[in-house]
This record gives C-alpha cells, structure tokens and sequence, in this order.
C-alpha cells in the first residue's frame, strides 16, 4: 500500500489541454468525466478537445518543427534522461495514477512505471546513434552519402491499457529522431499522459515539440489531423478495425504508418516441457494487466499427455488470485476497464461454454460496483467457439489439447493476427523449428514475457506494421536521403 493520497495524485495533474506549452481548457470550454474502473464513480473532469483544438495543436507541432530537427542529438537525448529520472523518483504517485483510471493492481502499474521510464532512457542513449553512410559507386566516379532526417511533425494514438508506456514507446524515439508531436490518449486513461507531458516539460522540452489532446471524440479530433497534410507520420497502438480505417485516413496523404494492433497469442506447451515453468509463464502471459493486454496468451494449447495436468495447476493458481480494487495489498485481479469489456469477456465465455468447454474455475461476472470477472480456465474447447478468433482481453485461460507439432503449429497459425507466440519445450531442435514456423512477430521461447525496451516489439499480418523499441524503433520517426556526389 501506498500512503500517497488518492485525491491528492489526482488533484496533482494538470486537466487541460498541453498545446504549444501551455495548459489551455478546450475551445468550446466541454469537459468528460475520468471514471475509476473499480468503483464506477468519477475522479474528476478533463478538457474535452474539439477539432479546432486538433488543429492548434497541429499548428503549434509545425511551428515548433525545424527548430527542433535542429537540436544537437545529444541535447534530445539529455531532455529524455532527465525525464527518465523523473519518472523513477516520482514512480509511487504515478503508479497510484495509474491504478485509479486504469484498475490493474498497485504492483503492477509500478512495473509499468519502470518499463514506460526504460524506454526513455533507451531511446536518451539511440539519439546519438543515427547513423548514416558513405560509399564509392560502383563506376567509381562518384560518391554516395546516406543520412537520416527526421520524418516532420507526428500523430501518436495511445490505448487505456498501459497508458504510460504507450506514451513513453512512441515519445522517446520521436523526441530521439527530433520530431514534433501531437499525442491522443485513450478517453478512459488520460490523467498519465497530462503527467507524463508535465515532467517532460520540467526536463525541458521545448514548447510545441509535445502537444497533448485528450478528448471524447477520437475520430473527430483526429480524422482532419490525418487528412491535413502538414502531419508526415502517424503512430496508433489500438485494435485491428481502428487501425484499417486510419490506415484508409493515412492513404489520402501517403502519411507513414507504425501499427501496433490487435493479437490472438498462441500458448503452445509440448510434453517435453518444464511443466513448473509452463504454469509460471502461462500466469505471466495470461495475467499480466488482468488480461487486458495485445500480447496476452489468448490460446492454450497442451499437448493431451500433460492436458489434464497442466489444466489442473492453472487451476489451482488462478482460483487463488486476490480479486479487488487494485489499490488494495495483495490485489491481483482488478476490474476490466468498463462495463463493455465486461459484457465482451461474459459472451464470448458463455458461446464458449455453448458449444462444449468445460468451466474449471470463475466463468462469471461479480456482483457490486465495479467491473470485475472472475479469473477463469476452460478446458475442451473446440475451434469454433468465438474466443478462439476474437481477442479476450480479461482474465480467461481456454485450454485445448493437441497430439502432433504439425497440428499444434496449425492450430497456432490460424488466426489473422501474428503478434506473439508462446512456446515451452526442452528440446532444443523443436524450440528452433516451432519458433521459426510460427506466424508472429515475437516468439516467447520458454518464458512468458516477451516486452522489453531493447528489443523489436510489433506484429505481422494483421497485428501491424514496423517496430517500436530496440535499435530499429528509431527508425519509425526517420526518412532516409540519398545525396549523388560527382567527382
């Protein structure tokens, strides 16, 4: 438990609109309310942005851009790491932030503190690191020289489910690459992203390269954002269908896209596995952020000698999880984000059950104020039930047992999705052959956690497009120019 007062972290945050480095109320002076997902009622009201505030923020963006592409790399990076020390020593209150427009535990939101923090100071140290080239042409009467410029002013769209490390993965290659920016939140978190926009400001970014809009009409705010031309690059993490239609937005003005969308993860445990470290990793995959998360395992598939008793351990430990409000010591189940995700997981649970898996444990909603369900197993589902397809997003395990590697990695890859995979194996030929035939981005080889800073997080198919993080994150918010030298 934290001793930090509720009232107090909320009452910290700036409510209005960051445009130009001020804190402005929107134009037509409309609020929305915050709501805490584990009691339902409010923690208070923020400016509620009109396309016509889009549009200043875009105009503050474009103004702020050539002066920023102009900033010694170094400088970037010294913003980023003073902000990267910010949200170290202020980790307890925004943790706390975070539990209250979110719900995920108190625990958890203080690891994603750590994590979002991280990719601030990974991408302080890659600001130096843009490299470029130089070579002789082939008919050695020439030279080639390659640099890297700053793609111009940018649209980042961030979800409700890891509302600051969302932010942070996108900001800190952008700040690193020298682009200006125009970030949305999700109407349902946006107290982090108006603290994180603080700090950044006291690690002294310059007015205009970060401009913040939250708002109760996404599309509307953000469609003439899209459409206007003067934006090079739009970044959205969210779900496949919003990002087809941004994509189709995108097309009008050739914008550059980084998708980062929805995923269907395959869980894959062979005999031959640790079976301990299977029911470690499968906790990890499916519970982290109570489910709510594009790279939980959404498919377990157990090969039949170990079926029964992987399904009997899973159990065990998900109906011994805490549930409550995520404030509370030792809570590790909180509520789902809304009342719609709660609706969501109940039906594809129950169109499961319909059609004949077997409920182990939970299966159902709880009673009372907030948006609770419970931590559930499912055993014997059959390839026909809806959450065989559909993203979950809550806390649901639905197991389905498997004979051969042919059939499993089938099972596997018959999904539009191709985020991340999960494998568990001893064996090491098998690990290397099921990881290559995979169809995902990321492979969790023997561990459930595959997020990390340092390393390409994004999708195939229709999990996405490009990488953020590593050392080819950068590269999202940076043009490649060719310059012919004759000698």
């Amino acid at each position: 438990m934290t001793s930090i007062s509720e009232a107090g972290v909320v009452a910290a945050v700036d409510k209005e609109l960051f445009i130009g480095g001020k804190w402005v109320p929107a134009a037509n002076g409309k609020t929305f309310p915050v709501l805490d997902p584990s009691t339902g009622e409010a923690l208070c009201e923020v400016a509620d942005a009109s396309p016509a505030d889009g549009v200043s923020a875009l105009d503050a963006a474009v103004a702020a851009q050539a002066d920023w592409a102009n900033v010694a790399p170094r400088e970037r990076g010294e913003i980023l790491r003073r902000a990267y020390e910010l949200l170290v020593k202020r980790a307890d209150e925004l943790a706390l932030l975070m539990t209250l427009e979110m719900g995920k535990p108190l625990a958890e939101s203080k690891g994603e503190i750590t994590y979002a923090a991280e990719f601030f100071r990974w991408f302080a140290e890659e600001a130096v690191r843009i490299d470029g080239g130089y070579a002789v042409a082939p008919n050695g009467t020439g030279r080639f020289l390659v640099t890297k410029q700053p793609v111009g002013p940018s649209l980042l769209i961030t979800p409700w489910n890891f509302p600051m490390a969302m932010g942070t993965r996108k900001i800190g290659p952008a700040v690193a690459a020298g682009c200006t920016m125009v970030i949305k939140p999700a109407a349902q978190t946006p107290l982090s992203m108006l603290a994180l926009a603080a700090i950044l400001a006291e690690a002294g970014l310059p007015e205009g390269v970060l401009n913040v809009l939250t708002t109760s009409d996404s599309g509307g705010v953000m469609e003439p954002l899209i459409r206007d031309g003067r934006a090079r690059k739009l970044s959205f993490t969210g779900s496949t269908g919003v990002g087809r239609k941004l994509l189709e937005q995108c097309a009008d003005k050739v914008l550059r896209t980084s998708m980062e969308l929805g995923g269907n993860a395959p869980f894959l445990v062979f005999e031959d596995a640790d079976l301990d470290a299977a029911i470690e990793g499968a906790m990890t995959a499916k519970m982290r952020n109570i489910g709510e998360a594009c790279t939980a395992a959404n498919r377990f598939y157990v090969q039949r000698g170990i079926v029964d008793e992987f399904s009997r351990r899973l159990t065990e430990r998900m109906e011994a999880l805490p549930m409550g409000r995520g404030t509370e010591e030792g809570v590790v189940v909180g509520p789902l984000i809304d009342e719609a995700a709660v609706e969501k997981v109940s039906g594809l649970v129950s169109d499961a059950v319909d059609r004949g898996a077997r409920v182990l444990t939970g299966g159902s909603t709880v009673d009372g104020p907030g948006n609770f369900y419970q931590a559930t197993v499912l055993t014997d589902v059959p390839k026909e039930a809806k959450l065989a397809s559909e993203e979950i997003f809550g806390p649901v395990a639905p197991i389905t047992p498997f004979d051969s590697e042919d059939e499993a990695i089938a099972a596997a890859n018959d999904t539009e999705f191709g985020l991340v995979s999960y494998v568990y194996t001893s064996d090491l030929k098998r690990a290397l052959r099921v990881s290559e035939r995979l169809e995902a981005g990321m492979i969790g080889l023997n561990q459930g956690l595959v997020s990390n800073p340092a390393a390409p997080f994004g999708g195939i198919k229709q999990s996405g497009l490009g990488r953020e993080g590593g050392t080819v994150g950068i590269d999202e918010f940076l043009e490649t120019k060719y310059i012919a030298v004759a000698l």
